[in-house]
């Protein structure tokens, strides 16, 4: 079992991942941001909240000292801290021990170089996984430093950014549930959020020093949303968030208990972002999002850009063309003023700001933007996924079809997209319609296409 991925490391600990493992990947990655750089330099270093963290970034502090690089720990954060870390310190490059929405016993490297531009296969981290994989010893000479540096104060004048000072002084009063799944959004909200005037938080699962989740940490799966909607009801709370592991993600639950698509919350955010642009300006959204974010985008004047999955393309994108805004729908949400990357922090800051332009509830703003219905992320096991793809191509001679990211099949009332997963071998398919009677009629007539449906 390899520990490299397509976005980052992950694995289970201590095996196949171990500490000898992280001190080789902080040398190669060490190694691969000096020759970046020019020769000098300090990486930035973080870690979250799992039991193995601790060992496993010492480790890898180790390694990257060998290769002669600097380092500087930030300590215990969430992820999104160490992209600002890296750009406030101009640090060469930063490294996030994290195993994001996985179980407590896994764990793994989120890394990135220079003005935390993402490394991923493709961008980096074959370079890393082939130098690891060389078993070449480890020869430092020049050994780098290590400083620790705390950044929090710095950190939240910068998320505030995205926050509307009306809530800060009391003079707007919002209420909010929010689940941290026993993750670093349990160290992150309250450093940042417990004390604000203007907001009442209610806290669920802030624990995170005991080793445990009480649901898994990932709010894309709805049963772990549960916490999170019954809080809403019985504390009438405005609106939910649930975050995941290393709170760079996060799911919405409105004042009714309903959870809103991310798709639907960038299409209300949209042209609050865009109102701020001179001339029009862009925003970023992936592209298995419903039509509705488009058509809110561009009733606003704006520019909507369709990016391919995963945030090292979300990233590319959104720098691409400068945009000001940008959302994924698996939770994240991308920002120009945070280096282009994206940040569950800045996300509640911006939806706790959206909500206090107007008496509307937080149903009632996403109201609007529900304009179709959508078969959710239907996940198929084939052998061949080409040629599934080119089945559902063949089906359909009258669509028009887009390869950006799998293949995307446009018909007058209808789309859909199918892509291969980057970390499970399946296809998922995404499809939207006008109606629920439509969306299974389509679903039912595409599946057979597509493999052997799995619902899990």
């Amino acid at each position: 079992m390899t520990v490299f991925k397509a976005y980052d490391v992950r694995a289970i600990y201590p095996l196949p991942l171990d500490e000898a493992t992280a001190t080789r990947i902080g040398f190669a990655t060490g190694r691969m941001l000096l020759e970046e750089a020019g020769g000098s330099g300090s990486i930035i270093v973080g870690h979250d909240m799992r039991p193995s963290s601790p060992s496993l970034v010492t480790a890898l502090k180790e390694g990257i000292q060998a290769s002669g690089a600097g380092v500087i720990d930030v300590g215990l954060v969430d992820t999104p801290f160490i992209a600002f870390a890296v750009n406030q310190l101009n640090g060469i490059g930063g490294i996030q021990t994290t195993a994001s929405h996985n179980p407590i016993q896994y764990n793994g490297f989120k890394i990135c170089r220079a003005k935390a531009k993402p490394v991923g296969m493709g961008s980096g981290l074959e370079i890393i996984e082939a130098m690891v994989a060389s078993g070449d010893p480890i020869d430092g000479v020049n050994f780098g430093n290590e400083e620790s540096v705390d950044l929090w104060d710095d950190y939240k004048k910068h998320v505030f950014q995205y926050l509307d000072p009306k809530i800060l002084s009391g003079e707007v009063s919002i209420k909010a549930a929010v689940d941290a799944s026993n993750g670093m959004a349990g160290t992150m909200v309250p450093k940042l959020f417990r004390d604000i005037a203007g907001l009442e938080l209610v806290e669920i699962n802030f624990e995170n020093d005991k080793g445990e989740f009480v649901h898994e940490p990932n709010p894309l799966v709805e049963a772990n949303l549960q916490q999170t909607r019954d809080a809403v009801s019985e504390h009438n709370c405005n609106l939910g968030i649930c975050f995941d592991g290393d709170a760079d993600r996060c799911m919405v639950v409105d004042e009714q208990g309903s959870i809103i698509g991310c798709d639907l919350i960038t299409a209300w955010l949209a042209p609050l972002f865009l109102a701020h642009e001179q001339e029009g300006g862009s925003i970023v959204y992936d592209l298995r999002s419903s039509h509705a974010v488009a058509k809110s985008i561009e009733s606003a004047n704006g520019s909507s850009v369709r990016s391919k999955v995963g945030h090292v393309f979300m990233k590319q994108a959104m720098a691409e063309h400068n945009a000001t805004f940008g959302g994924e729908l698996s939770g994240h949400f991308y920002f120009r003023d945070n280096f282009f990357a994206d940040s569950g922090a800045m996300a509640f800051a911006s939806i706790l700001s959206a909500i206090s332009t107007s008496s509307k509830t937080l149903s009632e703003h996403i109201s609007p933007h529900r304009s179709y219905v959508q078969s959710g992320e239907i996940n198929f096991e084939v052998q061949d996924k080409e040629e599934a793809m080119d089945r559902l191509v063949a089906a359909y001679p009258d669509a028009i079809i887009d390869r950006l990211d799998g293949v995307t099949v446009e018909l007058d009332s209808w789309w859909c997209n199918v892509r291969a997963s980057n970390t499970e071998p399946l296809l998922r398919l995404n499809l939207e319609s006008g109606s629920e009677e439509e969306v299974q009629q389509h679903v039912a007539e595409v599946s057979p296409l597509l493999g052997t449906r799995v619902d899990h």
